[in-house]
Order: C-alpha cells, then structure tokens, then sequence
C-alpha cells in the first residue's frame, strides 16, 4: 500500500520560499509518476508539478503559474518528492498534496489520473 507523508507548509510573506517535502514508501520510486496539486479555498484542486521518469529521459511538467518560481525534485534513493518553491504570492496560499500512481504513460496531470495521496500540507502566503 502506498503511503505519502507530506510536510514543510507554514506561512510565508509575499516574496518568501518554502520547501516542502514528500516521504513516500509502498511503491518503486521510478516506476510512478508523482505530482503536487494544490487546493484553495472554494477551488478546485489544481496540479502544481509532476515527475515522471517515462520514456528516455525525467519529464518534469509545471502549470504555468508556477513556472520559474516552483522546483519539483525527487530522490529515489530516499524515495522522498520535494517541492521547492521561490517567489511566493499571496494566490499561491493553498492545501498543498503529494499524489502518486503507477506509471503507464498517461499525462498525470489531472486529480483523476491519481490514486495515492497525502494528507496535505497548508501554505499561507501573506501580502
């Protein structure tokens, strides 16, 4: 059984960074893709970032809102995800989640692509 333990969420002012990290055990960490998503109040939840190591070569999507601001990295040999992410706007506030499904090749970035979850993290960002 899969289990992700996210952690590192807290309140930051505008401008600030926070690195938030994901412990995941149950699963062989290159044979999953694994994703950040974010839920705000009242919105629905949205992808952040996801890894994939598919195909040739690791293939790391970004929405384009965090796009230059936000690092998702992972470490198989901690089997941990990490989410590190500079530049923080008030609009980035958010329940942010680690999220991971085995591999087939699908694009894995929608919440229904996704059948393992953390109980997520709070991000409060400040103006």
């Amino acid at each position: 059984q899969v289990q992700l333990v996210e952690s590192g969420g807290g309140l930051v002012q505008a401008g600030g960074s926070l690195r938030l990290s994901c412990g995941a055990s149950g699963l062989t960490f290159k044979r999953y893709a694994l994703g950040w998503f974010r839920q705000a109040p009242g919105k629905e939840r949205e992808i952040v970032a996801r890894i994939s190591w598919s195909g040739s070569a690791n293939n790391i999507y970004y929405s384009d809102s965090v796009k230059g601001r936000f690092t998702a990295s992972g470490d198989d040999d901690k089997n941990s995800l990490y989410l590190e992410m500079n530049g923080l706007k008030p609009e980035d506030t958010a329940v942010y989640y680690c999220t991971a499904a085995a591999d087939y090749g699908l694009a894995y970035i929608i919440p229904h692509d996704y059948d393992s979850w953390g109980q997520g993290t709070p991000v409060t960002v400040s103006s």
